[in-house]
């Protein structure tokens, strides 16, 4: 394709397996505080979501301990997350698959989430490293792309994502300047209702390391008639 190409990854279950991530911190949780404080962590947890419009791990760490501030296995939970080995998180061949992407054009991190947990996670799995650094953290990432537009202008973007949502209103926004790449990870990207409610992407794939066989070519046309 002619022009400049921008390609733009979302981490959490595109490329990094948040859900297991969400197991493994759910498990230390019930070691720690027992099964009880571990279900009203979750409900905090799932509380700021719902408030904040990502997942805020930090955050729910402090509103738990404002609520149970004599509870010392706290610290406990807080290095664990910390501390995580998020690069061992990483989906198999994720890495290869961005630098693979570079063939088509400039690579980009382009994520929902806090301002301190998530860069981190970013970091610690080696993925800052792979995009040269160059990566967007948003609250609502799908109402920024004016700002996406501004700090990396392209001829043609594309964007991988688990979320059928998130595809679907960036689609809106760039029209036949987008290619919308859904891979079939995690628990977004199988949740009957999402599949019921959004329209297909423009390519679909099972995993994220089958972009390493996806034609060029094949991927820019999907997108429609300009």
């Amino acid at each position: 394709m002619s022009g400049k190409v921008v390609v733009l990854f979302d981490v959490d279950n595109t490329l990094l397996d948040n859900d297991q991530i969400t197991a493994d911190l759910k498990q230390r949780l019930e070691q720690e505080v027992g099964p009880a404080h571990e279900q009203e962590y979750s409900r905090i947890l799932e509380q700021l979501r719902e408030e904040l419009g990502y997942v805020d791990y930090l955050g729910a760490l402090q509103h738990y301990r404002l609520a149970y501030p004599h509870d010392s296995h706290l610290l406990a939970v807080s290095r664990f997350l910390v501390n995580y080995p998020f690069a061992d998180r990483l989906f198999p061949q994720a890495l290869e698959v961005v630098q693979h992407a570079r063939r088509w054009g400039r690579t980009v991190i382009l994520s929902d989430g806090d301002a301190v947990f998530q860069p981190r996670k970013i970091e610690q799995s080696g993925l800052l490293t792979a995009v040269e650094e160059q990566i967007l953290v948003y609250i609502h990432k799908e109402q920024e792309l004016d700002d996406v537009e501004r700090r990396y202008p392209a001829d043609h973007y594309v964007l991988i994502d688990d979320k059928l949502r998130i595809l679907t209103a960036v689609k809106a926004y760039w029209g036949a300047r987008v290619t919308t790449v859904f891979p079939r990870q995690g628990h977004y990207a199988t949740d009957p209702e999402a599949l019921r409610t959004f329209p297909a992407a423009d390519v679909t794939i099972e995993r994220i390391g089958d972009l390493l066989t996806v034609d060029q070519s094949q991927l820019f046309t999907a997108a429609g008639p300009r």
